[in-house]
């Protein structure tokens, strides 16, 4: 009876025992599993600008393939606004803006996918005023090279999992160290009973 008893505590604790150091590994991994994000742009979201800027810049958390770089500036009515192809740099991506665009409403769309893979899609609005109207605000302006709005970013399906999962480890850690704890003592007081102690 003692000896089937000690196997069953055995078994169970083997059981908690790999799931714990599987999330232990998982919540130690590196940043490298996250997806890219878009860090700053510029102009930034949101902007209100005097002028139409030559260039829109896009700076980006892991370096860029440019294969893969789609961006698109459009106006108000749907028209490009976009000069050429997208360049990449490292981790910025540059895509020159045709000088004879109009002032109003822009929207900056990208999809892009980083060297290691992480693919990430979004995009924003910055306004360039008309030459007759008031000048914007200070404030305003030094909004032209601003961090990127989180909430704008569409990162992949695979990319929601992976945070998903990332954010469950430390409960699935603590949870496997209790039960490997729970198991030990269920099997220090089983072996003091057949003891007699």
């Amino acid at each position: 009876m003692y000896v089937t008893d000690r196997r069953a505590v055995r078994t169970a604790a083997r059981a908690l025992v790999v799931p714990a150091a599987l999330a232990a590994l998982a919540a130690a991994a590196p940043r490298a599993a996250a997806h890219t994000e878009l860090d700053i742009s510029s102009p930034g979201a949101n902007a209100e600008l005097a002028g139409l800027p030559p260039r829109v810049t896009l700076t980006f958390s892991d370096a860029m393939t440019q294969k893969y770089a789609k961006v698109a500036v459009t106006t108000s009515d749907g028209k490009s606004a976009g000069d050429g192809e997208p360049q990449v740099s490292g981790k910025q991506v540059t895509l020159a803006v045709d000088p004879t665009s109009r002032a109003g409403r822009y929207t900056v769309g990208y999809r892009v996918v980083s060297a290691d893979g992480h693919p990430v899609s979004g995009s924003y609005t910055f306004t360039v005023a008309e030459a007759d109207s008031r000048s914007p605000s200070p404030r305003a302006e030094e909004q032209t090279g601003a961090a990127a709005p989180r909430a704008a970013q569409k990162p992949s399906p695979d990319n929601r999992d992976e945070e998903s999962s990332g954010a469950a480890v430390p409960v699935l850690a603590g949870a496997g160290a209790l039960a490997v704890a729970a198991a030990g003592t269920y099997a220090v007081r089983r072996r003091r009973a057949g003891h007699g102690h």
